[in-house]
């Protein structure tokens, strides 16, 4: 056999450590290529490292709740073959979010299963090799040890196995793909006996569900915080002890900007591959205002302003669970409306399926967040910290406005929204906190209907 070290990996250039959140793998466990072996966490996102290639997990030479350095050996792996005595390898980072449910952690003697009923844990047990489905089936498809053992534990013959759609590198069959047939099946894992049958869209539910609930007499229920919702309620609390909030509102004339994009939408995604939300364009404003009022673009470091010389434009995003994040697009003055859809929709993509890295979410400095997206005309949003503004984009609604024309003043249905600038009163004063939204709704207002599509 040959033994390698498994390292923490480098997660990011402002990432030293990392918190481990969940040993996923046990002792004496064999996993297959990729699959997530632990996860673990920075002050910024969650992810998971995964397994090197096939093999058995010897050890674990750390614990749940230890704070590790980058580069510190975490695990000791055998990948078969020859002994050997070469350099400790590291597996890269996988930056989603969990999916499948860990395995409980049982002495390798204990032919006890663990007591979850979640249809994802499967004890990992070797069968013997003369019942167990081969390691390549007659496609010549590849079938790790955990699939075959699972496989034997269900009934399912080599010529079944083939049947299985696989997701993994080749067409190859992964842990999941399995357990997802054998809820197609209509059979529930041996590591769960007692339970009653789980629908096969059980496991999917399970992921985005909050944590369980305790009842207290009927009268309400307790729901622990989950590590993320922690971490941003204190840095809500943290920012509010920190710094003076005042908010300037603005509202927005954007009825040009919506008739543009409306019109331009489709051929914008025909031609660039991109969709066209509105987010990009009042990006762009953003970044044209922060350019002429570079005073919002700075953070507190003690009693200096650090005045940053490039524009990090961060974006709040709602993750499934409920939580937020603020991905970052880094130099956002150095792209044209083309170059921020990009950036906006693979961010926003990422965000929503867990695959965030830290670096994607560190730098900011200066933050937009769309209470719009959930219906809401205005918000009052509390500044990132160490920034000093973030800007909150109201709903767009049509609505009844005054309009001014060469004839007289006109009532027209026209396009609306609010603007809402939250600023450090300690760093922004009044002036430059009002005038800079203002400035942005001047842009917004100002935008060109005859606009070509490359600009």
């Amino acid at each position: 056999m040959a033994i390698i070290d498994i390292l923490l990996p480098k997660m990011g250039e402002s990432v030293a450590e990392a918190t481990i959140t969940k040993l996923v793998a046990g002792s004496g466990d064999s996993v297959e290529a990729d699959d997530p072996i632990v996860e673990i966490a920075t002050d910024k996102v969650d992810s998971e490292v995964p397994a090197p290639e096939d093999g058995v997990l010897v050890e674990w030479c750390v614990e749940e709740g230890d704070v590790v350095q980058v580069g510190s050996v975490i695990a000791r792996y055998d990948i078969g073959g020859e002994e050997t005595s070469a350099p400790a390898a590291s597996a890269a980072p996988s930056s989603s979010s969990s999916v499948d449910a860990p395995k409980e952690q049982a002495p390798p003697a204990s032919p006890q299963p663990a007591p979850a009923p979640a249809p994802e844990v499967v004890e990992a047990v070797m069968a013997p090799l003369d019942t167990s489905p081969a390691r390549k089936g007659p496609s010549g498809r590849f079938y790790s040890p955990l699939v075959r053992s699972i496989a034997q534990k269900e009934g399912i013959a080599m010529a079944e196995l083939e049947t299985v759609p696989g997701t993994g590198s080749e067409g190859r069959v992964t842990k999941k793909d399995i357990l997802a047939y054998i809820g197609t099946r209509g059979t529930t894992p041996v590591a769960a006996p007692k339970a009653a049958p789980v629908p096969a869209a059980a496991p999917a539910a399970a992921v985005t569900a909050p944590a369980g609930a305790k009842s207290m007499g009927g009268d309400h229920d307790i729901v622990e915080m989950d590590r993320m919702r922690k971490m941003i309620a204190d840095h809500m609390v943290r920012s509010v002890q920190t710094s003076p909030h005042v908010t300037s509102f603005v509202e927005a004339d954007v009825t040009n900007l919506v008739l543009w994009r409306n019109a331009n939408k489709q051929a914008f995604q025909e031609k660039y591959g991109e969709k066209l939300t509105f987010t990009p364009l009042i990006a762009e404003a953003i970044v044209k205002a922060i350019g002429e009022f570079p005073g919002v673009n700075a953070s507190v470091d003690g009693d200096r302003i650090l005045m940053h010389k490039h524009i990090h434009l961060g974006m709040a995003a709602a993750l499934p669970s409920g939580n937020l994040i603020v991905p970052v697009i880094k130099h956002a003055d150095q792209y044209n409306l083309q170059g921020l859809a990009r950036q906006i929709n693979d961010l926003a993509g990422r965000a929503r399926a867990g695959k965030l890295t830290p670096d994607d979410v560190a730098g900011g400095t200066y933050t937009m967040s769309n209470v719009g997206t959930f219906g809401n005309v205005m918000g009052t949003p509390i500044i990132n910290q160490p920034q000093v503004g973030i800007l909150a984009l109201g709903a767009i609604r049509k609505r009844p406005a005054v309009l001014e024309t060469p004839q007289g003043d006109v009532i027209a249905v026209r396009h609306m929204m609010f603007l809402s600038h939250s600023y450090d009163h300690r760093v922004v004063d009044g002036m430059l906190g009002g005038s800079f939204v203002r400035r942005v709704a001047d842009h917004l207002e100002g935008f060109d209907l005859n606009r070509p599509l490359e600009g």
